[in-house]
């Protein structure tokens, strides 16, 4: 029997004494983070539903909670028997969150959300909604506090220090080009809530989310000075010594939400939309002028420098030969053992933490076996956990945290052998991938324009994945990093041209509900090419070495370009873990699912 009904009861109790007729709760904590510590994970809390990407909105008759198709089947499956009302986004007939508090509000109602939760555009969005409606906005209730019993407490973890042979770039040359930006834009003040600039801009990360080694943490940034607003418990002497000496200064935590109506009428402050809290916006003095722009480090830390990549480089060959042991183990014991999603799960960290400097998954793992597979974001637990068996996929999307870099990959291993119709599907995904991946562009190209190259395939035959082809990856950061990536459909900030030094992954996917799904996740790496009278032209290079498995390839569905491509990547593959390998049994292995076709 579900909790959850009991919750929703108790909350909107609450919602009528305060006087609240709708409650938003969004995913994000007062960082805009897109995963979440577990003092954040409200909306879990009040729906049951624990994907990473997520709305619920309350009203005293009915709650729906909005998700993404990543999360179609799972939230179908977790919200059953809550009373919660799925709304697929995207999908034929179901109204945006807007839509829905459009119709739904009525003159003298509330609209409640915690303004610390949501960002500016989400706050104003939600004002100009109630106020076209004949209502008015809460945004000072934390009202899931006021029910959850012996919530957790926010997280207390140690920082620690990313040294120059890693972070390749001083905080003193990274705090003046943010400055030189801020110059640009007319302003001498910068606030900040996103936790993974603060970090990147800094040379720190921590543990306050689970599997991102981030920090919670606001600041400040003059021209002169840089306010950091965080639980000082959690820095060491020798880091608070270093943070000194680059000008940086302590303040407790909650505290930038006072300091910063301390503001002078001189001031001119510069916030992101799209990522400051809208809590904090709101407490800005009135006669503060305010430059509306993107942080200047979004695309900073997006953009990777040389030492960065030279790390990544080695993370990947590293994450690369885990991969190839892992698919040997895989292949050759899943009939004579007993091998489960979560024994396979835990066997991929040990091959990558005897490869050293090994911090932690770089995300939640998905480990997943035949039908569960099929769920693009499925997470297995005991309760769930299956046995790996003949004649279907299994599916592995995991990456690694090393202090080299942050790696994401997906793979997808056939046991014995498996249906026919199952192999056309995993070649055509293997040709989606090779076709973005073997993508030649004119600088200036976004992710919108090259994702016809994944989606083709697909679409030719009237298939299609239903989430982004790729994404940007940060350094030891956020897995999913911005402001680019490969989606056919516009996602405000993630529009931003390719750039060279920029991560991003190719991972394409079919995923068939009841029966199995496939992915196959490379990183690449955007890089200049050949510039001539027609412009600055652009490629991608691999950093993923891991065999797309030729157990599970019909090479009478590609054509003899595609077949190329395949064979170019496995060639590429053998050359560089080859020389990694321990013994001739492994180098045997890769050389049999390296082969040419």
């Amino acid at each position: 029997m579900s909790i959850i009904p009991e919750r929703l009861s108790a909350l909107r109790k609450v919602m009528e004494k305060k006087g609240i007729d709708y409650y938003v709760v969004p995913t994000a904590d007062y960082h805009q983070s897109e995963y979440v510590g577990e003092h954040f994970k409200e909306r879990e809390y009040i729906t049951g539903f624990n994907g990473s990407a997520g709305t619920a909105v309350i009203g005293m008759k009915e709650a729906c909670l909005w998700t993404d198709g990543r999360y179609f089947i799972a939230a179908a499956a977790q919200l059953k028997d809550t009373t919660v009302k799925l709304m697929k986004m995207g999908e034929p007939g179901v109204p945006e969150i807007t839509e829905y508090l459009e119709k739904n509000l009525k003159p003298g109602e509330t609209l409640g959300f915690d303004g610390r939760a949501v960002s500016i555009g989400e706050g104003d969005e939600y004002a100009h909604i109630a106020e076209n409606c004949g209502a008015k906005i809460n945004y000072e209730e934390d009202l899931i506090d006021e029910i959850w019993e012996n919530r957790p407490e926010l997280s207390k973890e140690p920082v620690f220090a990313l040294g120059m042979e890693y972070a390749g770039e001083s905080v003193e040359s990274k705090l003046g080009r943010i400055r030189e930006e801020m110059k640009a834009a007319g302003a001498n003040v910068h606030a900040l809530t996103t936790i993974d600039d603060i970090c990147w801009t800094l040379n720190i990360r921590g543990n306050d989310i689970e599997f991102f080694p981030l920090v919670l943490s606001y600041a400040l940034i003059t021209m002169d000075s840089y306010e950091l607003y965080i639980d000082e418990s959690k820095l060491s002497d020798e880091i608070k010594k270093d943070l000194a000496k680059d000008g940086i200064k302590l303040h407790p935590y909650n505290d930038i939400y006072s300091d910063i109506c301390n503001l002078k009428s001189s001031d001119v402050i510069l916030v992101d939309p799209q990522k400051l809290n809208y809590a904090l916006f709101k407490n800005i003095p009135a006669d503060v002028k305010k430059v509306e722009r993107r942080n200047p480090a979004i695309l900073m830390k997006a953009i990777k420098n040389d030492v960065e990549i030279a790390n990544i480089r080695k993370a990947e060959l590293k994450d690369s030969v885990a991969h190839l042991r892992y698919m040997k183990w895989l292949k050759e014991n899943y009939n004579k053992m007993k091998i489960t999603e979560l024994v396979a799960e835990a066997k991929l960290d040990e091959f990558r933490a005897e490869l050293g400097n090994f911090i932690r998954p770089s995300f939640a793992p998905i480990s997943s076996y035949g039908e569960h597979a099929a769920i693009v974001h499925y997470e297995s637990s005991p309760e769930t956990d299956v046995q790996l068996k003949e004649g279907n996929f299994f599916l592995s999307d995991t990456g690694a945290g090393f202090y080299e870099g942050s790696t994401d990959i997906t793979r997808t291993f056939a046991l014995g052998e498996v249906p026919d119709f199952m192999k056309d599907h995993f070649t055509l995904v293997a040709i989606s991938n090779l076709s973005l991946a073997n993508a030649k562009f004119l600088e200036g190209t976004t992710g919108m324009v090259l994702d016809i190259l994944s989606r083709k395939p697909f679409w030719d035959r009237n298939l299609n994945f239903n989430h982004g082809t790729g994404h940007g990856v940060g350094y030891l950061l956020n897995i999913h990093e911005g402001p680019t990536g490969f989606r056919w459909k516009y996602r405000k900030g993630e529009t931003e041209q390719f750039h060279e030094g920029m991560v991003i992954t190719d991972e394409p996917g079919i995923y068939i509900e009841g029966s199995h799904g496939i992915r196959l996740e490379n990183e690449i790496l955007c890089r200049k090419g050949e510039l001539n009278e027609y412009g600055q032209f652009m490629y991608f290079e691999p950093l993923t070495f891991v065999p797309f498995d030729l157990d599970a390839i019909n090479p009478d569905l590609m054509t003899k370009e595609q077949k190329k491509m395949l064979n170019d990547y496995h060639a590429q593959v053998y050359a560089n873990i080859a020389p990694l390998l321990e013994n001739d049994d492994e180098k045997e292995f890769l050389k049999k699912y390296t082969r040419a076709i």
